[in-house]
């Protein structure tokens, strides 16, 4: 039977109505402290190792995770060995291929893996990435006709083609072989492709299926590479120089950042640093990132740059630029990326602001429904992922944005949260014929709507995800790992935490409380509505802070209305760089009153 969660400092109900307790059992701190003895490093890196499941016998392979350790047979997934094989006599013998990939990062990384590799035996490939408002997510008959008129003999769809039933059979009617890379969630009935890797695929045991899109690429080249040596080629590609796409991809695809992910992450920053990717520096150098490329730069501020050529511009920028070696070119794209991302920006504030509103009518002073469906014919299509991300964040629940079109039909994604897996409710909702198209994952999903479908699709899915909601959020207590004060919070600790890094889903960044401290100098600063203060303690230590998008919310009116009275706060930390400086920045999670 599983332990009750201890409290954290006898929090029982926060501002935002939460519940503190230690992410660790009875149990793990036991672990806790005996990794420390063996390994020697400190309690508070002891406590989140342990607190994120590591065993004592595990610790020291965890803190210096390698490729070679993590990375099992590529075999071990369904159908690799004849995708590899496949592959491997196309570059032999130098056949024109064709590669068909999805419009997010994802796709754009996992292409960009696939043209490198290729380019390095003299293959120049098609590459077709769809419009995201014209064609929709995956393959479609019309592209596959261009690829093939344009003489590809081998088409490779990456990050999408599990579901393309039709598009595939029509190529294959055509003459041309497909190969399909994915991760996506599917049902039984796969489409007549050569071979299809995807470790998500219902009758694959490898157990890999927290991999992204580009992750499944890698393993892919890593096979190839073997079924070329076999061939007696010896001029092969050094995959681990391809890491930083990895890397890139795992990061803003949000999969758990576990096992072989975490050493793709780790390995991939280390390739990031040295600039070897013109394409990767100068998105970097457009968003202004600071300090050495981490997770943070990857998903929040490189990412999205990515993402605004698929969203509301051309859908193979992104691409594009990954796979570039010119330096100036690759200026000239990140410069367009760039100014998409500040136009995409603008739209999904407005689309945000609309969505919240009605998310809020909806819900009225109760507890409203378990997840939001919500609609507009005023949504751009390309940011209504992002808005159902919002929605998902300030109303605590799975969500869905869905742009109408003039017909009534609608396209729109939805954003989940831990413990309801939206891609399969999406499955067994175009199974049942409630939805024209959908799928996706755990976290996130995508889906097409008819006229008239809005209305059951929102009754469906409140039904099928009702209990799995209840259940999530009755398990939202915010999980602390330590406590700490201000004057304990130093660049040399946030140092000693990244050996437990890269931190992001699955693999939770550290959670630290500061008792009776004080909130110094609140003011909302940015068009997001952020708050920012200065963390203070009774012994003159002091850490510059944030609360994002808190204006308005319960957190931001407490800073601003008692910031100054002692309380307790919890949240993350960073390192910020400016100047050539670095200096820890506070990220607010919650506020709680001390016990009286």
């Amino acid at each position: 039977m599983p332990e009750t969660p201890r409290s954290f400092l006898d929090i029982t109900s926060s501002v935002t109505g939460r519940a503190w307790v230690d992410r660790l059992d009875a149990a793990q701190a036991r672990t806790a402290t005996a990794i420390g003895q063996r390994t020697g490093i400190s309690d508070i890196l002891s406590r989140i190792i342990a607190a994120r499941g590591v065993s004592l016998e595990e610790a020291e392979a965890y803190l210096e995770p390698t490729i070679r350790h993590l990375m099992p047979d590529p075999s071990t997934l369904t159908q690799m060995d004849e995708l590899a094989e496949r592959l491997a006599r196309a570059i032999a013998d130098n056949e024109s291929i064709a590669l068909f990939g999805d419009y997010d990062v994802d796709g754009a990384c996992s292409c960009a893996l696939m043209t490198r590799y290729l380019r390095h035996f003299g293959i120049e490939p098609q590459v077709h990435i769809p419009d995201r408002i014209f064609e929709g997510y995956g393959p479609n008959i019309a592209a596959m006709d261009k690829l093939i008129d344009g003489g590809a003999s081998l088409v490779i769809t990456l990050d999408c083609g599990t579901t393309s039933d039709g598009p595939i059979a029509h190529a294959r009617n055509r003459g041309a072989d497909v190969l399909v890379i994915d991760h996506h969630l599917s049902d039984h009935d796969l489409p007549p492709a050569n071979a299809l890797v995807n470790p998500n695929r219902p009758d694959d045991i490898s157990g890999l299926g927290y991999l992204c899109a580009a992750g499944v690429t890698f393993m892919v080249l890593v096979a190839v590479n073997r079924a070329l040596r076999n061939r007696g080629d010896t001029g092969l590609p050094d995959l681990l120089k391809l890491l930083d796409l990895v890397a890139l991809a795992t990061v803003c695809d949000v999969v758990p950042l576990v096992g072989l992910n975490r050493a793709f992450v780790l390995r991939g920053l280390e390739v990031a640093r040295r600039g070897e990717k013109p394409g990767l520096s100068s998105l970097a150098l457009a968003a202004r990132a600071s300090g050495p490329l981490n997770p943070y730069h990857l998903g929040f501020l490189i990412g999205p740059r990515i993402n605004a050529g698929g969203r509301i511009g051309d859908a193979a920028l992104g691409t594009r630029l990954l796979a570039l070696d010119d330096e100036h070119q690759a200026m000239v794209i990140a410069a367009q990326l760039d100014e998409l991302n500040g136009e995409r920006q603008r739209i999904e504030v407005e689309a945000v602001e609309q969505a919240a509103a009605a998310a809020e009518a909806e819900i009225g002073g109760g507890e409203g429904p378990p997840i939001l469906v919500l609609a507009s014919a005023n949504w751009h299509p390309g940011v209504v992922g992002l808005v159902a991300a919002r929605l998902r964040e300030r109303f605590e629940r799975p969500s869905f944005a869905i742009a109408l079109h003039p017909d009534g039909s609608g396209t729109g994604s939805g954003r989940s949260m831990p413990g309801v897996d939206l891609g399969s409710a999406v499955i067994e909702a175009v199974e049942s014929g409630i939805l024209l198209k959908g799928g996706g994952h755990a976290m996130a999903a995508g889906v097409s709507l008819r006229p008239g479908d809005l209305g059951p699709f929102r009754a469906f899915m409140a039904e099928k995800l009702t209990a799995s909601v209840g259940a999530a959020r009755a398990a939202s207590a915010l999980k602390v790992d330590a406590a700490l004060t201000a004057r304990g919070a130093s660049v040399d600790l946030l140092h000693t935490l990244e050996k437990a890094g890269p931190y992001g889903a699955g693999n939770p960044s550290p959670v630290f409380a500061f008792p009776a401290h004080r909130a110094r100098f609140p003011q909302v600063v940015g068009k997001g509505g952020h708050v920012s203060f200065t963390l203070a303690s009774d012994d003159g230590a002091k850490l510059k802070a944030i609360a994002f998008r808190a204006a308005g919310t319960p957190l931001g009116d407490t800073l601003m209305r008692d910031g100054d009275q002692p309380l307790h706060f919890a949240g993350g930390l960073s390192i910020d760089h400016y100047q050539g400086r670095e200096q820890v920045q506070f990220r607010l999670t919650d506020i709680a009153r001390p016990a009286r």
